[in-house]
């Protein structure tokens, strides 16, 4: 029965890929201030989370973390995808069916009987799944004039418009 609730409970946690959301038990971001306008974030996919989507939210998080400090821009200065691989196996089943059939008759004060029967026992092998969940870091600095660095930056408001708009998610 604990194997068959632990299972319902894997079936149900992965059922779809992992919400825009504060990381928990399914996965989500989270984020670490390294310094006044330097923040690392990560989005931790589960197994039905595509590396795409993983990228995609760390990026809108690391947006919308851009426009809530007050800044306008931001451009990485680290990136990191990762994967973590798991296999998730399913117990073995058997049953077991028995067909008996027998017959008995008496004469005087003795009984005799006879019975015939067949059992069979099939046995369905566990499967075994292999599960990628990726993940996605990107550390920040975030800025107010594009100028403040060389190299590529990104539009926090515009990035945060369009992925929050492919993916149907966030707050502003």
């Amino acid at each position: 029965m604990g194997r068959v609730v632990a299972l319902l409970w894997v079936v149900l946690l992965a059922g779809c890929a992992t919400a825009y959301q504060k990381e928990g038990l399914t996965g989500g971001f989270d984020e670490a201030q390294l310094d006044q306008n330097i923040v690392r974030v990560t989005f931790k996919g589960n197994g039905y989370t595509s590396r795409e989507r993983a990228a995609d939210l760390a990026l809108l998080r690391c947006a919308e973390i851009t426009l809530a400090d007050g800044y306008q821009y931001f451009a990485i200065i680290d990136t990191q995808q990762a994967s973590r691989k798991a296999i998730l196996s399913t117990p073995s089943q058997s049953y077991t069916t028995s067909n008996v059939a027998g017959s008995v008759y008496g004469s005087g004060n003795a009984a005799y009987g006879s019975a015939t029967g067949t059992s069979q026992t099939i046995t369905h092998a566990g499967l075994s799944y292999a599960i990628s969940a990726p993940s996605a870091t990107d550390t920040i600095v975030m800025l107010h004039d594009r100028s403040e660095v060389h190299g590529y930056t990104y539009d926090a408001q515009f990035l945060y418009n369009s992925l929050s708009q492919k993916y149907g998610v966030g707050k502003n």
